[in-house]
């Protein structure tokens, strides 16, 4: 799966820059230019991971704001002003940052701390999921519900997977998007719509059966 990174950089050269290497390395680079922009975008596509040079804007992600849904424990690299020193990195882990780097950015030794803190904070992969009567068994790729095997094309197995990884959280269009199809520019399209319909018909055996459920103006979950 594409790790997502949200860039906030206000500068346009650095953040041309790093958003191209980064691109060019497999990530997937959602950019910012200042802290409500940031914001707003750590809401709406819940990044795996943030780079900014503000640490207001790490402190905020970290304290949350009422009535805001980012993910208040998304990993921060910091990336701090040249000839920073040890107080401006103590300063930053104390407003939660994961990481610190100092400017000039080292390309490739940023590109290491990245993949080291989101291998430190990835959740180990589960090899069987449990949902009520539903069974989702990822490295076998069998979906089966009160006992019967439900037979799924490879998007729609990938889509119940996902929904799977943590089945009473609301998943945005844009991360299953993202996650699941790999789109790198959000746009309008019935892609997700389609393929939750054609999933639903497959796992609803019953009359009771409720799986995939739409989260009006938000996106769905798989269960309630």
């Amino acid at each position: 799966m594409t790790a997502a990174l949200l860039l906030a950089e206000p500068e346009p050269t650095i953040r041309g820059y790093l958003e191209r290497q980064l691109q060019s390395d497999g990530f997937h680079v959602l950019h910012a230019t200042f802290g409500g922009e940031a914001l707003a975008l750590a809401e709406r596509t819940r990044p795996d991971l943030v780079l900014c040079s503000e640490l207001e804007l790490c402190a905020r992600l970290r304290e949350g704001e009422p009535g805001r849904t980012w993910n208040r424990n998304v990993p921060v690299i910091v990336l701090g002003p040249a000839g920073a020193d040890a107080v401006d990195r103590v300063r930053a882990f104390q407003r939660g940052a994961d990481d610190y780097l100092h400017r000039p950015v080292v390309y490739d030794e940023l590109v290491a701390r990245i993949r080291a803190v989101l291998r430190r904070v990835a959740p180990p992969a589960p090899s069987r999921i449990e949902v009520g009567e539903l069974t989702v068994d990822p490295p076998a790729r069998v979906v089966t519900v009160r006992g019967q095997a439900v037979h799924l094309a490879g998007k729609e197995f990938e889509l119940l997977a996902a929904l799977a990884a943590d089945p009473h959280r609301v998943f945005t269009k844009d991360e299953l998007l993202r996650d699941v199809w790999g789109y790198r520019s959000f746009t309008r399209t019935r892609t997700l719509d389609s393929h939750v319909s054609r999933l639903r018909s497959k796992l609803e055996r019953e009359p009771g059966d409720r799986f995939v459920v739409n989260v009006w103006g938000v996106g769905y979950k798989l269960v309630d």
